[in-house]
This record gives structure tokens, C-alpha cells and sequence, in this order.
């Protein structure tokens, strides 16, 4: 047997650390971040269009407020000033003024009210934007193959695209539109503080801008730290569902695992606070010393203009102007390069998100593709069939040549590994065999519709769901279409034995089964295969396949379901798993796998008659009842 070429051996797992980054990855970052501004603009009008267009609208006009509130600060202070001077009778003076108190009072009123909208308006875009996202991922997740879900890395991809995925599109939005108005509002200011001095401008802006560099640097340092943590922090979400799900906590209990487990979470939880809590220190330090240079930079441009108000060159208005002015152009080029700065971050980490999207189901479909035959004439051609999977480095089926006639029973048996399950995947076009064919009705697989070649094959895995939904939806999940077709669903029932489960329930059909959620009846191993066996039965499908079908059943049930079995299986072309010999012999022909190839066919008797694998195996199981 040859083995397939081997993958690439992963890297071992190290703990994350800082690491230190050429001024190529930063121009990466800054290329990607750039990237993905216009997608998360996107995701956000997708979203919700009119509150997008509010937004603007609002952030326009915030905008200009500030320079507005200053200017008639001004006018207020010059127009006491000269009341003073003139002697003016302080009712008259008053009167005077007013207008003026009046503008800054519907100015400030005007200011909170915009504001009141913003957090209204940012309330309803980010719960629309948390469901268009979560929409998207699972969207995605229902078009992806299932060798996606069988790839760690893809569910490091899922972890990265699902963290904090809504939050860092609403805050792109949010800054780009912070920017926009911080923006507008400088440009205001500079008019104002151009007329006073061009130097003390470009003072008070350059001397914020090594600040915003230092939150830069270190955006895109975080940004690397926690997209490399994403295992561990897989590993800690399955330690919490280890540790809180009933499937899990009975044997947790039993063996002791919690404080275990629970200690491996905390060691994670720690290790990523203590590499956190060193970065956040490094950035706040070097936030504050270079934040220390802008505060200087403020007050030797209001000690300078506090000098020219002294010698008469502005009047006391023009220094409650500039001071005003002086003040909120550096808070304001402060929130501009920190908004940037925000935008960075979250536009990188948006990557992970669009990068989990990007992903494209690897199957490839026909051009014209057919509709399955009903009923089928010729059956099931495995033709010269191999397999691995992504990233093995052993063949998990190898060179199977099986013809399955229509309407035929056939019994896959054979010890865990041998290929059983991987040629049932195969069968339902969940893979594409590496080498050879899988005809149906002597046409590729590949020539099919994926949705109709699934349509046509009914399949209960050993590892059945067990829904946490009423036992009607339980069978009816087989044919979704005909979820509210009682009688097919009750039908269903009777042939798979899930009728006497139904008989047993306080509500029956509508009974909701298991017990996370309040009211739920739990079942036995017995009665969940039962249920799972009505869903396989519900589906109108040319083939059905069943993976240990009588493996939770007992023996009195178990020989009710073989005695029957004929009738159930009347025009299905069936293939039957299983290491229990007395459901094996329901079969018209058994296959024996070993070593993940084909090693005998043939009816129980000529096996055993055979004296082969299967044999052997019989005897060894019959002893067990001797």
C-alpha cells in the first residue's frame, strides 16, 4: 500500500510573547488595515442604512458646535467688557447680551441632543450589526464542507473572526466617523488660530502626534498577541464546556477532573493577564511621557497669548477665544490621531473576520449538473477508490472496488479504522476520493447536484444528534420540508420504534426532549436511537445507510427491528455498520474491511464458511454469549 505524500509537521506550541516587527510586516498591517476599512463600512450599511446616513448627518453637525460655542464665548465676554466700560446699567447690559446667552443656550442644548442620538443610534447599529455579522459567520459555516470542521485550523479561524468580531466594525464606524468630525471641527479651529500665529498652530498639533504613533506601534503588536492565542483560547472555552454541560459532567464528577481541569484554565487565564497587563504598561507609559510633551506645548501657547493680552494686542474676548480654541484643538488632533490609531487596531483585527469569510467550499460542482435518478436502476459503483484525509499520512481507504446493486443490502464490517464510516462520507459526497470513482447509476458523483445527491441518501451516524427540541422535530429534522407533516412524521415514528417513545412522553410528539431547557424529558441511550432511527426512516431517500443502528437498542427490541427489516428497507438500496454479527446477518452481502482495504465479500454463511476475517470475528463474539 502506498502511502500518501506527508504534510507539513505543525509547529510546536509556544506561549505568545511580543515580538519585534520590521517596518515590512508594519506596512503589512497598515496595507491590511487600509483594506478592510471600506468592508467594515460596509457590514455596517448592510446593517442598517438609515442609521448610517444619521450618523453622518449628526456627525456634520457636531461638528461645528465647537468653533460656534467659542465664537459667541467671545462676542459674550467683548460684549461685557464694553458694557463695563461704557457705565451701561447692568438690567440694560443684560438685555443686551441676551440674544447672545440665547445662541449658546440652543448651541449647548443642541450639543446634548446630538449626543443623546449618538448613543441611541450607536445602541440599535451595534445590535444589528452583532446579528448581520453572527448571520454572515453562520451563513458561511452552512456553505463550508465538513473537512472544514474536521481542521483545527479552522476553528482557530472561526475563534479569531468571532471575537470581539461586531464591537471592532461598529468602532471603525464610530472612529471613521469621530475622525470625520474631529476633522471638520480642526479645521475650524485652525481658521481661528492661523489669525493668531501659523507656528503656534503646528506646535500645538506636532506635539500629539508622538502619542499616537506609540498607540500605532502598539495596536498592531496586540493585534499579533491575541490572533496567535487562539488554540489556547479554545482550549479554555472547552475546558468551560467540559466543566458545564451535562454530557460532559457526569464523568467529570466520577473521575474527579474538575479542580483539574479548572486549574489548567486558570494557569491559561493567568499567563494571558500577565502578558496583557506587561504590554498595557509599556503603552501607558509611553503614552504619558509623550502625552506630558502636549500639555507643555498648551501652556506655553496660553502663557503666550496670556503676554499679548497683557500688552493690548487682543482683547479679554480673544483670550477666552484662543484659550478655548488652543485648548480644543489639541484635545481635538488628540482624538483625531487617536481615532486613527482605534481604527487601526480594528481594521486589523477585522482581517480575521474577512479572512474567516473568504473561506470557499473546495468541492467542485458540475457545470450542468444532474438531478438523481428515482428510482435508482443500477446502484452504487465504488471504482478503484482512495482516500486521506487533509494532512494524514496514512491512506484511510485504499484501491475499493465494491458494486452495491439497487435495492441491496450490504454490511460494512470490520475494526475501528478499517474505513467503514470514511467510505460512508465518501458516499455522501462529504469528500472527493483522492484516486478513483464513485459512480451512482454508472454517473460520477461529481456530475450530481450536491444538494439532490444529499437529498437522495438517508444516513444515521453512530454519533446521531441528540436535539434538544420536541421528539416531533427530532424525526422531522430527516426531511425538513415536511417538518409539519404529522402523518409522515407519526409514520416515520412507527417504522423506526420512536412511536412507543412518543406513547411514553407526558406530551408525546410535542414532548421537548432533554434537559437544557426547561420542561425537557430526557431519554435513554435506547429510546434516543429509537428517535434516531424514525429521523433516518423520515427522509424519502434512494439509499440508507445505517451506522450501528442496534448498538443502544436491547435485544428484544433489536429482533423486533430484524424481523422487519425487510419491510423497512423495500426499495432502498441500504448499507448497514455494525460490530453486532445478529444485525450484520440482516444484510444480503457482507464486506469485510482490514488495513483500510477490502478483504472479503460474500453472504453470513459463505464467510463463514470461508473460514477468513469475518469468521474469526464471529467466533470471537459468539464466545462472549457462551
Amino acid at each position: 500500500m502506498t502511502a500518501p505524500p506527508p504534510p507539513h509537521s505543525p509547529a510546536p506550541a509556544t506561549s505568545p510573547s511580543v515580538p519585534s516587527r520590521t517596518w515590512a510586516q508594519r506596512w503589512h498591517d497598515l496595507r491590511i488595515a487600509l483594506r478592510n476599512v471600506p468592508r467594515a463600512l460596509a457590514l455596517v450599511w448592510q446593517a442598517h442604512r438609515l442609521g448610517t446616513l444619521a450618523l453622518l448627518g449628526l456627525t456634520i453637525i457636531a461638528a461645528l458646535l465647537p468653533a460656534a460655542q467659542a465664537w459667541v464665548a467671545k462676542l459674550v465676554v467683548d460684549a461685557v467688557l464694553v458694557a463695563i466700560q461704557a457705565g451701561t446699567d447692568p438690567l440694560v447690559g443684560v438685555q443686551q447680551v441676551a440674544p447672545l446667552l440665547i445662541v449658546g443656550f440652543i448651541l449647548i442644548t443642541l450639543a446634548a441632543t446630538i449626543a443623546q442620538a449618538f448613543t441611541l443610534l450607536e445602541h440599535m447599529l451595534n445590535a444589528r450589526l452583532a446579528h448581520t455579522i453572527n448571520e454572515a459567520l453562520l451563513t458561511k459555516a452552512i456553505a463550508l464542507e465538513l473537512r472544514y470542521f474536521e481542521d483545527a485550523e479552522f476553528y482557530n479561524k472561526l475563534q479569531n473572526a468571532r471575537r470581539e468580531a461586531d464591537f471592532r466594525a461598529l468602532a471603525i464606524v464610530n472612529n471613521l466617523f469621530s475622525m470625520l468630525q474631529s476633522t471638520i471641527t480642526l479645521l475650524s479651529f485652525s481658521g481661528i488660530l492661523l489669525l493668531v500665529s501659523p507656528l503656534i498652530t503646528l506646535v500645538l498639533i506636532g506635539a500629539t502626534l508622538p502619542a499616537f504613533l506609540v498607540q500605532a506601534r502598539y495596536a498592531g503588536v496586540y493585534f499579533r498577541l491575541l490572533s496567535n492565542r487562539a488554540p489556547e483560547f479554545r482550549r479554555m472555552q472547552y475546558i468551560e464546556y467540559l466543566l458545564t454541560v451535562d454530557s460532559t459532567v457526569k464523568e467529570i464528577k466520577l473521575f474527579g477532573l474538575g479542580p483539574s481541569l479548572f486549574h489548567t484554565y486558570q494557569e491559561l487565564f493567568w499567563q494571558f493577564y500577565r502578558e496583557d497587563a506587561a504590554l498595557a504598561r509599556r503603552r501607558s507609559i509611553l503614552s504619558v511621557l509623550w502625552g506630558t510633551l502636549a500639555t507643555a506645548s498648551f501652556y506655553g501657547a496660553y502663557a503666550w497669548v496670556v503676554w499679548r493680552t497683557i500688552a493690548g494686542d487682543l482683547t479679554l474676548g480673544d483670550l477666552t477665544l484662543y484659550l478655548v480654541v488652543f485648548q480644543q484643538t489639541q484635545s481635538t488632533f488628540r482624538s483625531l490621531l487617536s481615532g486613527a490609531g482605534q481604527l487601526y487596531e480594528g481594521a486589523l483585527f477585522l482581517d480575521n473576520l474577512f479572512t474567516y469569510l473568504a473561506q470557499e467550499p473546495q468541492l467542485p460542482t458540475a457545470a450542468q449538473p444532474r438531478r438523481v435518478p428515482r428510482p435508482l436502476q443500477h446502484g452504487i459503483e465504488f471504482r478503484a477508490v482512495s482516500f486521506y484525509y487533509p494532512g494524514a499520512t496514512e491512506w484511510a481507504v485504499y484501491n475499493i472496488n465494491l458494486h452495491i446493486k439497487a435495492g441491496e443490502t450490504v454490511a460494512l464490517v470490520g475494526r475501528n479504522g478499517a474505513g467503514k464510516t470514511t467510505l460512508i462520507k465518501l458516499l455522501a459526497r462529504f469528500y472527493d476520493p483522492v484516486e478513483g470513482q464513485i459512480l451512482l447509476d454508472g454517473i460520477d458523483l461529481r456530475e450530481y447536484d450536491l444538494d439532490d445527491l444529499r437529498r437522495a441518501v438517508s444516513v444515521i451516524f453512530q454519533d446521531f444528534v441528540q436535539y434538544q427540541a420536541p421528539l416531533s422535530d427530532n424525526i422531522g429534522y430527516g426531511q425538513v420540508e415536511r417538518l409539519d407533516d404529522d402523518a409522515r412524521i407519526r409514520h416515520a415514528a412507527a417504522q423506526g420504534g420512536a412511536d412507543a417513545v412518543a406513547a411514553a412522553l407526558p406530551q408525546s410528539y410535542a414532548t421537548l426532549l432533554g434537559r437544557w431547557f426547561a420542561g425537557g424529558q430526557e431519554l435513554s441511550g435506547g429510546q434516543w436511537q429509537k428517535v434516531a432511527l424514525a429521523r433516518a426512516f423520515m427522509r424519502e431517500a434512494e439509499i440508507l445507510v445505517l451506522d450501528e443502528p442496534t448498538a443502544a437498542l436491547d435485544a428484544e427490541y433489536e429482533y423486533e427491528l430484524f424481523t422487519r427489516f425487510r419491510q423497512l428497507t423495500q426499495d432502498k438500496t441500504t448499507l448497514l455498520i455494525s460490530h453486532r454479527f445478529s444485525t450484520v446477518r440482516m444484510a444480503d452481502r457482507i464486506v469485510v474491511l482490514a488495513d483500510q482495504q477490502i478483504v472479503e465479500v460474500g453472504t453470513h454463511t459463505e464467510l463463514l464458511a470461508h473460514e477468513g476475517h469475518y469468521a474469526r470475528l464471529f467466533r470471537l463474539q459468539a464466545q462472549g454469549y457462551s
